[in-house]
């Protein structure tokens, strides 16, 4: 029989919420780590984005943080970019309200007073970027004394970013009795250090095993011609229900949006030289399946957990199989389906069957044009789960 989220404990009014939204039982991670969180236990999660940690950390979260004050709140999770940022507190939003619990959410790229004003009016739970939060604590406008429950999410990524100095500087300044979760894809070199030093005791939690790859996806990598390449990714994406197009530089993704507008391809790009505002928006419109298509950059697309993608392009190919990893997942989340496609110019085949060997794929590099019927078909792929 399969558990239940009433079975792992969870408030009967958390329960309810979920079972709204159509939520009714609990993924892996869910079932794996809700049990010990709720007991009190510092745990370390190794999932990938799209497995469900949000709420394997935010339902006790929710339930376990003390109740904030004005600037001070009971609850903290720490993550990497302000797009996953917003995604978490939008979750944990409606759960926080029906357990008489406020969320706010803190991160740079825009004005500070509405945030200060969050804090100021008592936020249970506040979900911040690693800087955004450090700059208020110096301006005196927040204080971490009374956090006793700490969510690193996408601890990866934030050493990645290279983050872990102010994830450090922080966690000095919340109390050294609160508990501690951490998710990450991996709990490796500079995680571990962290979990090693700021841990007490954690239990540890892994979904997926040790291959590296997404179950559900297909790898395709396509040989195209530098003059027609622009045309391939355009008959790629045209029919995709969502689809997000990968590129190595924030000139590229405006470009690359470009090039697909001119051949009737509807889409976005989200990159750093944007503003928070546009940003968002073509996040929301993209979520909401107004827009088919995102073009980003690897920065810019960190975290994001969106559903019903079927299609990622890496219109420039991956530069090492982290990237390739990270990118790729966004489709084929929590048991759907998916393709990564990768282009490959002439000069590019090395570094691909590079990336393939350490991902311990064996694709073939098949030569398309604009005109290729198969580019048709890879549009094709379901992204909802068997």
């Amino acid at each position: 029989m399969q558990e239940s989220f009433e079975s792992l404990g969870v408030a009967a009014e958390l329960v309810s919420v979920l079972s709204k939204s159509g939520i009714v039982y609990p993924f892996p991670i869910q079932a794996m780590t809700i049990g010990d969180a709720l007991g009190g236990r510092d745990l370390c999660g190794k999932a990938k984005t799209g497995s469900g940690k949000t709420l394997a950390f935010g339902i006790p979260l929710l339930m376990r943080a003390q109740p904030g004050r004005p600037q001070r709140p009971g609850g903290l999770v720490l993550v990497p970019t302000r797009e996953l940022a917003v995604q978490v507190a939008k979750v944990l939003t409606p759960l926080a309200g029906s357990v008489g619990r406020k969320v706010a959410c803190v991160y740079g790229g825009v004005a500070l007073e509405r945030q200060v004003n969050e804090l100021s009016e008592g936020a249970d739970v506040v979900v911040a970027t690693p800087g955004r939060l450090i700059d208020l604590l110096e301006r005196s406008r927040v204080d971490l004394g009374s956090i006793s429950v700490l969510v690193l999410d996408e601890a990866d990524r934030m050493a990645d970013m290279g983050f872990m100095p102010q994830v450090e500087w922080l966690m000095r300044r919340i109390p050294s009795d609160r508990q501690t979760m951490l998710f990450s894809a991996t709990l490796d070199g500079e995680v571990d250090g962290l979990i090693r030093h700021y841990l007490r005791d954690p239990v540890r939690h892994d979904v997926g095993g040790e291959q590296p790859t997404v179950e559900g996806m297909q790898h395709l990598f396509f040989s195209v011609h530098e003059m027609d390449k622009d045309k391939v990714a355009a008959a790629l994406v045209a029919r995709a229900r969502k689809a997000i197009v990968f590129v190595r530089t924030k000139r590229g993704a405006t470009q690359v949006a470009r090039s697909l507008a001119s051949a009737g391809v509807r889409s976005a790009a989200i990159h750093g030289d944007l503003r928070q505002r546009e940003r968002q928006k073509s996040l929301d419109d993209f979520t909401s399946g107004r827009l088919g298509v995102l073009v980003a950059t690897d920065v810019a697309a960190r975290g994001l957990d969106i559903e019903s993608v079927n299609v990622v392009l890496h219109y420039d190919p991956a530069e090492d199989h982290k990237t390739y990893l990270h990118r790729s997942g966004r489709t084929a989340r929590a048991g759907g389906h998916g393709v990564a496609v990768t282009l490959v110019l002439w000069n590019q085949l090395l570094e691909v069957e590079r990336v393939q060997r350490r991902l311990g794929l064996d694709v073939p590099v098949d030569e398309v044009f604009s005109n290729d019927p198969r580019l048709a078909e890879v549009a094709s792929v379901s992204p909802d789960a068997a």
